[in-house]
């Protein structure tokens, strides 16, 4: 296929957004357990939320460069009973509607009871907030994965492994710019976010590398034969269906060698992965000063590789209309 850059900001940009939001309520219910040490609602958490909703926002704003009629955009959610874009369409301006009253909430100190558990133990308006922001932003991983997955034509894509890798690597960055940011406003919680990045970011390398290994093993159930109806055992292909160019060999094909696709894959895998590791390890055991700086790259590097790694995503689903539109003997 051919991949659309504005759809690949799209999807890594509201990965990280959900993930730091993850983040933010994870350390939130950390702390309302003692388990970590209570934040500044203002300087942590509604900042942190700000900066969720900005790579949400930006995520937003990639979306309408795919479409050619951006006016019309409202009109995706007419069809959420069977279309898993629609479901996006909708899922996501809500969940950016929680991540803002979340942020609201600790901004302007809405911490009064709304009831009590076990253990004097009291539930503030935040804290039911990232409940349900956290069951829409998981909500939105899988609707944004399943717009994918459900194409049955497109093998690489359809597996289980699609809606996983898409909740563990944006969980991963999440987490990976959590700790950045929290290197900066809450120095006490950078080592708990970088030792939970450092999870993420490995069971998304073992998600990832399963799915390459899988597709790599897939075999075409279109062949020739099949795609004209002719039986013959030997069939050879002397011109392109479209000689002079159409949208056949524009968008479903990606146009680059085998070369450059074979360069890719570890390409991604160092940066997205490998490298964010190695950094989050290191701030772990180097001095406050250098520390924040080791994470902001690790984030850095970590991004640029998930833009590689999405590329790839999309360029490695092999439409069947490519056995006629692309290959030429």
């Amino acid at each position: 296929m051919h991949p659309a850059f504005s759809v690949i900001f799209l999807t890594t940009l509201i990965g990280v957004g959900q993930g730091l939001f993850l983040a933010l309520y994870t350390g939130q219910l950390y702390a309302f357990f003692d388990l970590l040490p209570v934040q500044d609602s203002r300087s942590y958490y509604a900042a942190g939320s700000a900066l969720a909703l900005a790579f949400l926002c930006a995520g937003l704003i990639a979306s309408f460069f795919h479409l050619g009629h951006p006016e019309r955009a409202w009109r995706a959610a007419a069809q959420w009973r069977t279309s898993w874009l629609s479901r996006e369409v909708i899922v996501l301006p809500a969940f950016m509607g929680i991540v803002l009253l979340y942020g609201g909430a600790h901004l302007f100190c809405w911490h009064a009871p709304l009831f009590e558990l076990p253990g004097e133990r009291h539930v503030d308006s935040a804290l039911v907030l990232g409940a349900l922001g956290t069951a829409l932003c998981f909500a939105l991983f899988v609707c944004t994965a399943m717009v994918y997955a459900c194409l049955r034509l497109l093998q690489e894509w359809h597996t289980p492994l699609t809606v996983i890798n898409y909740i563990l690597l944006g969980g991963a960055s999440g987490f990976v710019l959590a700790s950045a940011f929290s290197a900066m406003a809450a120095p006490q919680l950078s080592g708990f976010h970088a030792g939970w990045a450092m999870i993420l970011t490995l069971l998304a390398f073992i998600g990832r590398a399963a799915s390459l290994l899988r597709n790599a093993r897939l075999k075409p159930k279109s062949t020739i034969r099949t795609a004209i109806g002719v039986k013959h055992p030997r069939i050879a292909q002397k011109t392109q269906g479209a000689m002079g160019g159409s949208f056949n060999t524009r968008e479903f094909f990606h146009g680059k060698n085998p070369t450059f696709m074979r360069a890719i894959k570890p390409a991604f895998l160092a940066l997205a992965f490998v490298a964010p590791l190695v950094l989050l390890a290191a701030s772990l055991s180097v001095s406050r000063l250098s520390g924040p700086l080791l994470l902001w790259l690790a984030f850095i590097l970590q991004y640029a590789g998930l833009l590689a790694e999405r590329w790839f995503f999309f360029a490695e689903a092999n439409h069947p209309q490519n056995l006629y539109y692309q290959t030429v003997s």
